[in-house]
């Protein structure tokens, strides 16, 4: 322990434990806010195409050198400031050898190292599992069926058969990879769990309360709309087109539970999914990209800027009864 002592026992340089808390504490502050950032801006977007362990070894060595490099430069001006001296005094200098080349430092940069690529091995599983899941799995949250009230959107690309192709099915795919990646940005800053991908459709939920806040299922629908045009030109660079979209969104009960032996997923089950994707498998017959159920749209608040818009009565097959289906419009 360090606590009663009065200088660091392998530089001999002073120390005083409450400034070390305070610097400590600023620092580890400042570099995980450092390190989140960079992760969620660039780092995701630049090793989205790696393979697994290739991913995990370059970003943990990444983030080994970040803090090692930090340290380097915090601790040059700790013990300028503690000893009073330049930082590019010999004493500085040796005083900072001593301490990089300490056997203590280095047994905590491996245990350090260790945390590190838990964490990131554990982050790229939740990952391709989808957000939550894992954490599911570990808490046994649906080991038991839970039922709950969800919101659905299912959101399909539009002529993606002819797109196909044109394109060709290898450069199709590359594109689906792009246009995924580029919509998973606004599903998660609006709340919105993936569900599933099924072909060229992305199933989004979210649990009633959260997809109402804010209104973050709707915002989620024109924020994705907006997001592929800025991407317009990256899009028509790489592949000659700009892909559209429409959705349908419904909400209602579901049983929600883990299923499988060999491959265990956590599933929805009820006629809200089926709903769902009858009521986007009219966004051609209303020449609509958004569709939503009436029932939904009595829970939703809109602000001024969104215009609810009524189209009337449909019915959808295999329900016995028909739903009203409304668009919301933007103000220009």
């Amino acid at each position: 322990m360090l606590a009663g002592l009065h200088a660091y026992p392998s530089t001999g340089n002073p120390y005083n434990f409450h400034h070390s808390i305070i610097v400590t504490a600023a620092t580890a502050f400042i570099l995980g806010l450092f390190v989140g950032t960079i992760e969620v801006l660039y780092l995701n977007k630049y090793f989205i195409q790696m393979s697994f362990f290739k991913k995990i070894v370059l970003k943990a060595a990444l983030y080994l050198l970040i803090m090692i490099g930090s340290l380097l430069i915090i601790t040059i001006i700790f013990n300028s400031i503690e000893l009073k001296a330049s930082i590019f005094d010999r004493k500085i200098l040796k005083s900072l050898w001593v301490f990089f080349t300490n056997f203590s430092f280095w047994s905590i940069e491996i245990y350090i190292a260790a945390v590190i690529v838990v964490s990131l091995f554990y982050s790229e599983v939740s990952e391709n599992l989808g957000q939550g899941v894992l954490s599911n799995f570990f808490t046994g949250k649906y080991h038991k069926p839970v039922e709950e009230e969800r919101i659905f959107m299912f959101l399909d690309m539009k002529s993606s058969t002819t797109i196909a192709e044109n394109m060709g099915h290898v450069k199709y795919f590359g594109m689906l990879k792009e246009y995924f990646s580029d919509l998973t940005d606004p599903i998660i800053q609006f709340a919105g769990e993936i569900y599933q991908y099924v072909g060229d459709e992305i199933v989004v939920t979210w649990k009633l309360k959260k997809g109402l806040q804010d209104n973050n299922c709707i915002e989620c629908f024109f924020e994705m709309k907006r997001m592929m045009k800025n991407q317009a030109k990256k899009y028509q660079d790489k592949f000659g087109l700009l892909p559209d979209f429409k959705a349908g969104f419904h909400f209602g009960k579901v049983i929600t539970g883990e299923i499988g032996v060999v491959k265990k997923e956590i599933i929805f089950t009820g006629d809200v999914l089926n709903t769902t994707a009858r009521i986007q498998g009219l966004c051609n017959f209303y020449k609509m990209d958004l569709l939503i159920s009436g029932q939904l749209m009595k829970r939703l608040v809109l602000p001024p800027q969104l215009i609810m818009n009524s189209l009337g009565p449909s019915e959808l097959r295999g329900r016995g009864e028909g739903i009203e289906l409304f668009t919301i419009i933007p103000v220009q």
